[in-house]
């Protein structure tokens, strides 16, 4: 038994490709979610989805792609958002992804995956015995056949979803009056990589999304007759969308790559937005801040370019400046809570102990409207740890940690500090016992993985 397990391992080895691994992080940015709120709100509620229920996220990652998880979350890729000409093609790729929210499939993906993983063991098992007992051509032949008859059923049960959720997006495209222009366009685009799979496989929404000329042309005869397809899109949306592409592009991208994308003759406001980042990234703030100063000269309660400002001017040790911006910001944005954990976080930094209440109103008020964010916890813990207030910044220190996915021990060690020291039975003794109870279950978890 032994050896036939040894054998499985090293056949596994020869036979699944190699890939690199790249860290995948989730951007939060306040700008980007709104626009991504108000994007995916009409196309929820066409879905019969609860708007309010529904988050869109965005994760750091250079390839194309999207996809739907548990929790009625959608993320984009950073790399599609870039690739999108306009906020159409966004839209249209956001219906399909709903249509799989709305028809559970994130939940009920082991309907394909689990027979495919059967025919896969399968074969490995077989594969393997064959090769202990002498036969490894015909071994490796079971083998090869088994990976190709999981692939095909995998792939069969992945075209039949993609093919459902196409149409759910015609619904809801159509029930919003949105043009499918947009969505045809994309596919078309991701077409062309489709035919270069055999090649140079590495678009990640080609492997996940199965495209092919048929699909693309279906979808498209059904959206040309609809009423909607020459509807232009929202100029608003559209100009905000380039913002926020702009402004990702800036962040992602070289600091080189995005002045040659964006030169200094480009007066238009998603090029300055964008060269702002890059002499920023450059430690150029003297020019970042020229740029975004040009951008709040058109529009001086922008709270977004107030952000801005605040940061590159936090970012570059000039701490009591950055203040005021970010508190005009604050109030811009109706006490936005991303752009609040960096007003707590400046006046954190400003180690002027007049500052401390008012960066404590402001981290918590922020918390209490968005309690996922590690770098909130981590000020409020270090008001609290200050102010000598150690078992709530012990409890902070265990967000951070619960949040954050790191080490579960350091959150359980966190959590019992905490309710040793806070009255028993209060909220916050409370809010650190669930944090124990879980941080306990995820480290028991890794525990018996390393057995």
């Amino acid at each position: 038994m032994r050896l036939l397990r040894t054998l499985m391992i090293a056949v596994l080895a020869a036979l699944l490709p190699v890939t690199s691994a790249t860290a995948q992080s989730l951007l939060r940015d306040a700008e980007t979610e709104a626009l991504f709120r108000d994007l995916a709100r009409p196309l929820a509620t066409a879905a019969g989805l609860n708007p309010d229920s529904v988050r869109v996220g965005l994760i750091g990652d250079p390839s194309i792609n999207a996809f739907a998880t548990l929790g009625q979350q959608v993320y984009f890729h950073s790399g599609l958002i870039i690739a999108a000409d306009n906020v159409n093609q966004v839209q249209g790729v956001l219906a399909h992804e709903l249509g799989h929210v709305a028809a559970g499939h994130a939940v009920r993906d082991n309907e394909g995956s689990a027979p495919a993983t059967n025919i896969s063991l399968l074969s490995l098992v077989l594969g393997a015995a064959l090769i202990a007992a002498g036969g490894a051509d015909a071994g490796l032949g079971v083998i090869m056949a088994g990976q190709q008859a999981a692939m095909g059923s995998f792939l069969a049960f992945s075209r039949e979803q993609e093919s459902r959720t196409d149409q759910a997006a015609v619904v809801y495209l159509a029930k919003t009056c949105t043009s499918g222009r947009g969505m045809i366009e994309f596919f078309k685009r991701l077409q062309g990589d489709e035919y270069r799979l055999a090649i140079k496989q590495d678009n990640a929404y080609n492997r996940t999304h199965p495209l092919s000329g048929e699909r693309i042309s279906v979808l498209q005869n059904q959206f040309e007759n609809s009423p909607c397809w020459n509807r232009p899109t929202d100029p608003v949306l559209e100009a905000r969308f380039q913002r926020v592409r702009a402004k990702l592009i800036g962040f992602v991208s070289a600091p080189e790559a995005t002045l040659a994308a964006y030169p200094p003759g480009n007066g238009s406001e998603p090029a300055r937005y964008a060269r702002a980042y890059a002499f920023h990234k450059q430690a150029f703030p003297d020019k970042a801040i020229a740029e975004v100063d040009s951008l709040l000269k058109d529009r001086p309660a922008d709270p977004y370019y107030l952000e801005l400002k605040g940061q590159v001017l936090l970012e570059s040790g000039r701490v009591a400046d950055s203040i005021a911006p970010l508190r005009a910001a604050v109030a811009a944005s109706r006490g936005e809570p991303l752009i609040a954990a960096m007003l707590g976080h400046a006046l954190v930094q400003t180690e002027d102990p007049a500052n401390m209440k008012e960066a404590e109103t402001v981290l918590r008020t922020a918390i209490n409207r968005d309690n996922a964010n590690p770098f909130a916890w981590l000020q409020l813990g270090t008001i609290y740890d200050r102010l000598g207030d150690q078992p709530r910044a012990a409890l902070a220190t265990a967000e951070r940690i619960n949040l954050s996915g790191g080490d579960p021990r350091g959150a359980v060690n966190a959590a019992r500090t905490a309710m040793a020291g806070l009255p028993k039975g209060s909220p916050d003794w409370l809010r650190a016992q669930d944090i124990l109870l879980v941080s306990e279950d995820a480290a028991s978890k890794i525990k018996k993985r390393r057995r």
